[in-house]
């Protein structure tokens, strides 16, 4: 049993202990505490209510946590606005839509069946900041409790906002939704029996393009592993293939990531899904006339960005990682889109969070303009492949000095350390990312080159100095 609790939420497996797992008194304790320190973060006048919206993928804990949550909102004198079955982007316009003070996600992203999570967000409905996160963390172990009396006691309604999310995407200026329906495209959609199987066919509907249904009734029981990597999209390829689509998409089940099969059956790449998008735009900005060309995504991401980016004369931004990070960066520059290596894809003309909608949505809109093959599109990018390593430590005090030495070793690189360690070497065009994890006593190490014999050895060559460090 498994129970992470960080500043962006409270994460773990279902049944056990409390404090060892997620469990109904560690969703309640969790719920209050966010409930108190909204009323830190948004003060009102005595009588005014506060309101919370709600929603859940379809993982078979789902209905419980629900419950628990909403149960604990109204016990706090919170009104909830429930959406029920609704991806993470719906459920974060979600809380713009109802103009609530926040919003509570239910959903353990790629992870398997058997967790959930409370994703927690402000009042834009993006997710709290480190110090907001932390001070929910303190007030929680606090476990000072003081409920409603019942003429105080919250209401709860229930709206379904997958229509008003999709109508905000298809009103994107960036969205040449005449272009795709001349198109005629044709796509196998797996959206692993979660709430992608709801929101993604009626996108594609709307826009035209004939959809092949693979894994999407949201039932929760999960066809294969949730996370949107190759060695789990088999029968995606396979069907692609068979159907003769032009494309396959496979979606995680809160449907903020989102990766592409090519029509030969082959991935897409889910590094490359926000490459794709990005050049899109930057290259219609650029035929625009817009000046501030600014990307963002998070240290661990492709380079392949920074380079798109700079051949449309415009600027990248590198941020830690995590999206609350991504997207505080994103503000700051003022970046016309960003995102994740991971297939999160960021665009801040409707939101500011991660959704698989709008990337299929803007990749569409590409595909059309191009007028080519997905894997002819590839092609179009530069070519870089990242092999992904860790280092595990039996002592954790191991790390900080392992990543101080890395810093000496390689000073005369360019290197990066907002976020552990991560060297570029710019005259190769290649890079290592050296971060230590929150939940365990290791290092990952991401490394990147043009090809992946070169990722693959950089990587290596970077755990045989960490290992001189610390003696082995």
């Amino acid at each position: 049993m498994t129970l992470i609790k960080s500043i962006s939420g409270i994460r773990g497996t279902i049944g056990g202990n409390p404090g060892e797992a997620l469990t109904p008194i560690d969703i309640v304790k969790f719920t209050y505490a966010y409930c108190d320190q909204l009323r830190v973060r948004r003060p009102k006048a005595a009588g005014e209510r506060y309101k919370v919206v709600v929603g859940k993928d379809a993982r078979l804990s789902g209905a419980m946590v629900e419950n628990l949550v909403c149960g604990t909102l109204i016990a706090c004198g919170v009104d909830v606005v429930k959406c029920g079955f609704a991806s993470t982007p719906t459920t974060e316009m979600a809380v713009t839509f109802s103009n609530a003070d926040g919003g509570i996600i239910l959903t353990a992203s790629h992870n398997p069946r058997q967790w959930n999570a409370l994703k927690l967000l402000n009042e834009k409905g993006e997710f709290l900041n480190a110090a907001e996160g932390q001070a929910i963390l303190d007030a929680a172990e606090k476990g000072d409790f003081n409920f409603a009396e019942v003429d105080q006691l919250g209401t709860i309604v229930e709206h379904d906002f997958t229509d008003e999310h999709l109508d905000a995407v298809l009103a994107l200026p960036a969205v040449d939704a005449e272009a795709i329906r001349k198109a005629g495209f044709k796509v196998v959609l797996d959206a692993i029996n979660s709430v992608g199987g709801v929101i993604m066919p009626k996108l594609l509907e709307r826009l035209g393009v004939e959809c092949i249904c693979l894994n999407c009734d949201p039932t929760g029981d999960f066809a294969h592993n949730p996370e949107p990597l190759p060695k789990n999209l088999v029968d995606l390829s396979t069907t692609v293939v068979k159907e003769g689509a032009d494309f396959g998409i496979s979606v995680d089940p809160d449907v903020d990531r989102l990766a592409f099969i090519m029509e030969n059956g082959e991935p897409f790449v889910e590094e490359y899904t926000l490459v794709s998008v990005a050049d899109y735009l930057l290259e219609r900005a650029e035929a625009e006339g817009v000046k501030n060309l600014a990307t963002v995504s998070n240290l661990s991401s492709t380079r392949a960005l920074r380079d798109v980016t700079e051949n449309h004369g415009g600027t990248y931004y590198a941020a830690a990682v995590g999206e609350v990070n991504v997207t505080t960066k994103m503000h700051e520059v003022n970046a016309i889109i960003g995102g994740e290596g991971n297939g999160g894809v960021i665009y801040p003309s409707i939101h500011t969070g991660r959704d698989a909608m709008v990337g299929v949505a803007l990749f569409l809109s590409n595909l059309a303009h191009k007028g080519m093959k997905v894997s002819e599109l590839k092609k179009t990018y530069p070519q870089y492949a990242i092999a992904k390593n860790r280092i595990d430590l039996s002592d954790s005090a191991m790390i900080d000095k392992i990543l101080c030495e890395m810093k000496n070793v390689y000073a005369n690189e360019n290197i990066n350390d907002i976020d552990g360690v991560k060297i570029n070497f710019e005259a190769k065009k290649q890079w290592v990312h050296l971060r230590k994890s929150n939940t365990e006593p290791i290092i990952r190490i991401y490394s990147e080159a043009q090809t992946e014999e070169e990722a693959v050895k950089l990587g290596e060559d970077v755990i045989a100095i960490a290992k001189k460090i610390i003696g082995e």
